[in-house]
């Protein structure tokens, strides 16, 4: 799988500039009004992975006798950024544009919030709000009503109802109650029968979900607490204009390790709980996205779905003993490499060479 994000938040927090520099180029138009990007615009970008270029390299090196004059091409795995257009207060209700992009929401894996922490008195705003509690809580609440609409739609179960309809109205009904108390579905505490059997439901804020905070360049050091990280939106669109080396030196000028690119898929994987596995051959080196706890064969099937029925084994090491070793061949020689079944759990970094039959 890959990962998409929703990037959603108030007019004029910087959300586009945001999208924008993460895809580093320039939507068909941004503007400083409210509703400036009337069309959900969808990109993708590359998952940063220095493992990738690390492995390229010591394939080249290991196979000189070879066709193969320079490092395989890499092959990282993806983000898709999808930014949704600005909400407003009561768009669950048909206020703004809001209410026709929360269907836009339903399409993705997690949702980025973002909430303005920077400075500026140009922006044109849409109330008076500058406050970014209030402006987090109003997303939210938009969210929350949008998800109650779905619920009231719904209908209590037949006489002839199976069991899965009984758990499902369960849940519906408890998801009511605790949504019109403001908490979000994914908070909600659900039987794993009512989670299984309400899943068709869809529900926005059943999603994962962290904040952007879009900050100052002063304040990307700052600590905003769980799962919200700092990004300053402006400093984004500096580094797009810059090449790879000039970016390094800028961010290490304003003390920080990582881009805002860097924070925001660091944070999609960890509320996802998605890791990464390596394939390292002379055609590509490419990184895959998979579920924490995927087993080796389903692993194999996001390579291709015909090698979940011709799986055989699976011959693995750690990305470390990979690069220790010098390939596959020194791997092999030295024992760091080991065979395993369709049951073993894959690791973060594992590199893998599936054998498949016909």
């Amino acid at each position: 799988m890959n990962l998409s994000v929703g990037i959603v938040g108030l007019p004029n927090v910087g959300k586009s500039t945001l999208f924008n520099a993460l895809l580093k180029r320039q939507v068909a138009f941004v503007a400083n009004y409210p509703f400036a990007t009337i069309e959900p615009n969808v990109g993708v970008v590359p998952v940063p992975d220095e493992r990738l270029e690390r492995l390229a390299d010591i394939v080249a090196e290991e196979n000189p006798s070879t066709s193969l004059r320079t490092s395989p091409p890499l092959r990282p795995a993806t983000v898709s950024f999808l930014d949704i257009a600005g909400l407003v207060k009561g768009a669950s209700t048909g206020e703004g544009l809001g209410n026709k992009f929360l269907s836009h929401i339903r399409e993705v894996n997690a949702i980025a919030q973002v909430v303005r922490h920077f400075k500026d008195t140009n922006i044109i705003r849409s109330d008076s709000s500058i406050d970014p509690k209030s402006d987090y809580e109003i997303v939210n609440a938009e969210l929350i009503l949008a998800d109650l609409q779905t619920l009231e739609k719904q209908q209590p179960p037949k006489k002839n109802a199976t069991k899965e309809d009984i758990y499902r109205w369960e849940a519906v009904k408890k998801l009511k109650t605790e949504l019109n108390q403001g908490k979000l579905a994914k908070d909600v505490d659900l039987t794993d029968d009512e989670k299984e059997s309400s899943k068709d439901l869809q529900l926005l804020t059943s999603k994962p979900m962290f904040t952007v905070a879009n900050v100052d360049e002063n304040e990307l050091n700052k600590d905003f607490g769980k799962d919200t990280i700092a990004v300053s939106a402006k400093v984004e669109s500096e580094l797009a204009e810059l090449s790879e080396e000039e970016q390094k030196g800028y961010l290490k000028e304003l003390g920080v390790v990582e881009s805002g690119l860097e924070k925001v898929i660091k944070e999609g994987y960890k509320i996802l709980d998605l890791i990464s596995f390596l394939t390292a051959g002379e055609k590509e080196v490419r990184a895959w996205t998979i579920k924490k706890g995927t087993n080796a064969v389903d692993a194999a099937g996001t390579i291709h779905t015909d090698f979940i029925q011709h799986f055989i084994k699976a011959e693995v090491v750690s990305f470390a003993d990979f690069v220790a070793s010098k390939g596959w061949k020194g791997s092999r020689e030295v024992g760091k490499t080991r065979f395993e079944g369709k049951d073993y759990i894959v690791k973060d970094g594992d590199v893998i060479e599936f054998k498949i039959g016909k």
